[in-house]
């Protein structure tokens, strides 16, 4: 059975009940919890006759739409029930989705699984790896490398150009010229962003820059789109994964010498899986085996590096996960 693929528009019946849920609101069977992520799964749960993957957009919507077909079928096959991918509309719905039951499985950046523990009991049970590392860096660049860059940018062996120490995408790097960007043209992804958004706003207000009051923010949806809102001089400087211009590089392949990576913020956790409270300790096993045993395949490697440049699944670091809570607790989010 082919399960369809849902994209943003087309999930919002779906997740309809998880909107308008507000960043500091916890409910849910783990709300006195906030702290120890460890979930609750339903020891009398029924087996389910079919799962429901949550994906959250961080590049092309379309494009995840059809990277992720081989992980549906990879996943229906070893588990013998349909399995059925949705791209939910943003971060937040993705967490809501899992707390209404209508998704089992949450591919989450470091933020929603926690806050998908805290408020629903789901179970934060992977992290990817890319790498051989469970934690990245979140990267500034710009289109204007004489004002950021303290040396002469050089580039990797992909051509794209690096300054202030960033080449190897180890944070923290670079993070003294961040003061510059003040009265900037910045573009920023949506606040539940790890590494749109959280990170980066963290380590520019300990710079001593507001994005809330000191720069002018360019509003995108996705990494690449940060990325190509630079290119296109849309914006001065932008934030995103490291290093997200690998993502446009196809179809814009001068990107890395227009687009110049000059600091990286502290490491963050690495997005990963978390599962639904209301499987059974059974069936949350059995769906991290299968997942791990893919993510150990060669086609698995590729599919998951389509879908997020995933290169392994390790188990998920329940200490780590929590940076991601305290950084955003730094500039006011919960």
């Amino acid at each position: 059975m082919k399960a369809r693929f849902l994209v943003a528009a087309a999930a919002l019946s779906l997740l309809a009940a998880g909107c308008g849920v507000s960043e500091n609101t916890a409910s849910g069977p783990a709300a006195a919890n906030p702290n120890g992520c460890t979930g609750k799964s339903d020891a009398t749960a029924t087996a389910p006759t079919g799962l429901t993957l949550a994906l959250v957009p961080s590049g092309d919507a379309n494009k995840l739409v059809q990277s992720v077909k081989p992980l549906e079928a990879a996943l229906t096959q070893r588990l013998g029930i349909p399995v059925k991918g949705v791209i939910t509309q943003d971060y937040q719905a993705a967490v809501e989705a899992i707390g209404a039951d209508q998704a089992q499985i949450g591919f989450l950046p470091s933020l929603q699984m926690i806050q998908a523990c805290t408020r629903y009991g789901a179970d934060s049970v992977l992290q990817t790896q890319r790498n051989k590392k469970i934690s990245y860096a979140a990267q500034f660049f710009t289109n204007n490398p004489s004002k950021y860059c303290a040396d002469t940018p050089t580039p990797d062996a992909k051509g794209n150009l690096f300054c202030n120490g960033t080449t190897a995408g180890n944070g923290p790097a670079g993070l003294d010229e961040l003061p510059k960007i003040k009265g900037s043209t910045m573009a920023l992804l949506q606040a539940a962003s790890p590494a749109g958004y959280i990170f980066p706003a963290a380590a520019l207000k300990k710079a001593g820059v507001d994005v809330t009051k000191d720069v002018k923010p360019v509003q995108v949806t996705a990494n690449d789109a940060s990325v190509l809102a630079v290119y296109r001089g849309d914006a001065e400087v932008g934030v995103s994964y490291w290093d997200a211009r690998t993502v446009v590089q196809k179809d814009t392949p001068d990107v890395g010498k227009k687009v110049v990576t000059f600091a990286l913020t502290d490491e963050i956790p690495n997005d990963g899986v978390s599962l639904s409270g209301k499987l059974s300790p059974e069936w949350q096993q059995k769906i991290t085996t299968a997942l791990t045993d893919y993510a150990g395949t060669p086609d698995g490697v590729a599919a998951l590096t389509a879908i997020y440049q995933i290169t392994g699944l390790a188990p998920a670091d329940l200490a780590a996960l929590q940076r991601t809570q305290e950084a955003a607790a730094s500039i006011g989010l919960g």
